[in-house]
């Protein structure tokens, strides 16, 4: 099976760190290209085999590609979204969709709809899709140090910067449709979040400034433990920094690109997550941010009818 030729638009540190190793490591997709403002960074991720080009713009325009994926700052992924359906590209965009809900609305509305990069379904959320039991809890924690991250542009609050990938295993566990959202944070970098829905309970933490943990545990409806998974922690990242090779990201990653090269294929890709997925977390982000404003108020999504 020939491999598809990708464009990678954003050259920041998940592009160089997780997305170009990760495609080394599948059997189905390669990067032919990459788009980036910033010289310096897209020499440096294109090395000596991809070709560059300053704009995404001009990058979908020279054609030959099978698809792109939209690793860019969110700001950006609806335009570029946009560009990639005039040209009729099947497109994968990363976390989060969009700055907000309207714009994630937006970019589900495009066709083709892209795909979204929850990639945490490849690892953390593994195996975990439809498990929690009826009025089950599930906990979620995800947390980093965003220094030791290096980014190169996006310094997002914790509610926008690692909040989506929990929210959507919370989702993605069968938690089903969210009736209420309380948030509480005393600084941006660190934001929790309880999530009730029809099926089910989330309780969720995230931070940008703690060393390196995710965690998930499923409860059933009497709170007994009944599945769970975990990586980072202290002696974990201590054992990591001992042993050379890959980011953690990379392999999720390259999972992630084997179901968009499946998506494009048009074959089934049942773990990525689609634009809709994406709607879905949107709402519960903004209904957090609401609640946030209100000192930690719940807000209810069905009688709220969110609409920005």
């Amino acid at each position: 099976m020939a491999r598809l030729a990708l464009g990678l638009i954003g050259a920041g540190r998940l592009a160089e760190t997780g997305y170009r190793p990760a495609a080394a490591l599948t059997k189905r997709v390669g990067f032919a290209a990459v788009a980036d403002p910033d010289e310096g960074r897209r020499a440096l991720v294109a090395g000596d085999q991809l070709i560059e080009y300053p704009s995404a713009d001009e990058l979908i325009g020279a054609g030959g590609l099978d698809g792109v994926v939209v690793a860019s700052p969110p700001a950006t992924h609806e335009e570029i979204g946009r560009l990639a359906a005039m040209a009729g590209l099947p497109a994968l965009v990363e976390k989060p969709p969009a700055p907000d809900l309207a714009g994630a609305r937006r970019i589900a509305d495009l066709d083709p709809a892209p795909s979204i990069g929850f990639n945490r379904r490849f690892s953390l959320g593994a195996g975990f899709q439809g498990t929690l039991p009826d009025s089950g809890k599930i906990e979620l924690e995800i947390r980093y140090r965003r220094f030791s991250w290096s980014p190169v542009m996006v310094r997002d609050p914790a509610l926008l910067d690692l909040a989506p990938h929990v929210v959507d295993l919370a989702l993605w566990s069968g938690l089903g449709t969210p009736m209420s959202v309380a948030a509480t944070s005393r600084r941006p970098e660190r934001v929790e979040i309880a999530i009730e829905g029809v099926s089910g309970s989330a309780r969720i933490r995230c931070a940008t400034d703690r060393p390196h943990l995710e965690r998930v545990v499923v409860r059933d409806a009497a709170g007994n433990p009944v599945g769970g998974a975990r990586t980072g922690g202290h002696l974990r990242g201590a054992i990591a920094s001992l042993r050379p090779g890959h980011h953690p990201l990379v392999a999720s990653l390259a999972g992630q690109l084997d179901e968009f090269a499946a998506a494009c294929a048009g074959e089934p890709a049942p773990t990525l997550a689609t634009a809709a997925d994406g709607v879905a977390v949107m709402e519960v982000i903004a209904a957090a941010a609401e609640s946030l404003a209100h000192d930690g108020a719940p807000v209810a999504l069905p009688a709220r009818g969110i609409t920005a």
